[in-house]
């Protein structure tokens, strides 16, 4: 009879760690269990239950009796922060061939290697994109809870593809620990206070504050650095992929500047040469005992 392993949310790589390795060491195969999320629901129905916290509870096996590369152990807490449901029977699947099937290690062509692989660079990139494209707006007192008398609190809006928030939350942490700052998704949102990172369910987009005066600004700038004559649409869009043009600013502009591109390209092949400016050097200061004139 299959087992129902629940995990407590979309992100318990602990629940999954604790409770792979005693059901490995049980000898459980993978075709056995069902791996259950509370927000995801199961995949299976299933005869019988396991709750991971209590197989975490329980006495676990030497750590000899479980070796695995240290490279899997990586590989494996950034798959299981991929979007795809079945990610926790793939880890585990994985786990046991890899103590089951001694040649799995050198084979980079095996299909749930590279499954696992393509899954793990999809979260890498989702983690880069958050890095690149979230923008802060400051709120201050009376506006979307701005503290009387303090300093503005910077809020954000990104819709990430997969369960990064919490594992780059650090990231944000260190790069913005001078500001109070918080940044909103759908599914799970986090806030640094100045002391503390902080974590709660997801949230609406109407709870973001609008765009403020340092938007425009911003577009401002973006248009004059905008340089025609080195448009890459194609290179663009698999930096900036479209899916998160609505939650940018700048994007706004891209399609009317990419537009005249080849018109202000022209423009600049066709205009006259600009000349230097006359080269003037800088007059020194007069030392002690030395007269002008």
């Amino acid at each position: 009879m299959p087992q129902t392993i629940h995990l407590d949310g979309p992100t318990d790589i602990a629940g999954f760690k604790h409770a792979a390795r005693r059901l490995l060491v049980q000898g459980v195969p993978p075709e056995a269990l069902v791996w259950s999320c509370e927000d995801e629901g199961t995949l299976w129905g299933a005869d019988s239950e396991l709750d991971a916290s209590a197989a975490a509870e329980a006495p676990q096996p030497p750590a000899s009796l479980v070796r695995v590369p240290p490279a899997f152990v990586a590989l494996c807490e950034r798959v299981l922060l991929h979007r795809e449901p079945r990610r926790f029977a793939l880890m585990y699947r994985l786990l046991w061939r890899l103590t089951h099937e001694p040649r799995l290690r050198g084979d980079p062509l095996d299909p749930d290697w590279r499954l696992a692989e393509g899954m793990a660079r999809a979260v890498d990139r989702d983690i880069h994109k958050m890095r690149a494209f979230v923008r802060f707006t400051p709120v201050w007192e009376g506006e979307q809870g701005g503290e009387p008398g303090g300093e503005p609190r910077h809020i954000a809006w990104f819709e990430p593809q997969h369960h990064i928030v919490e594992a780059n939350a650090d990231f944000f942490r260190r790069r913005f620990a001078q500001m109070r700052w918080a940044i909103l998704t759908p599914e799970r949102c986090v806030e640094w206070d100045g002391q503390a990172l902080q974590f709660r369910p997801g949230a609406r987009r109407e709870e973001a504050p609008a765009p403020d005066a340092g938007a425009a600004l911003w577009l401002t700038y973006y248009q004059h650095i905008f340089n025609p004559a080195r448009l890459k649409l194609a290179q663009m869009r698999k930096e900036m992929p479209q899916r998160y043009w609505h939650n940018l600013p700048e994007a706004r502009l891209i399609t009317p500047l990419s537009q005249a591109a080849a018109a202000r390209s022209q423009g600049m092949v066709a205009a006259e040469p600009t000349l230097p400016r006359p080269y003037k050097p800088m007059q020194r200061g007069l030392g002690e005992g030395q007269a002008a004139g």
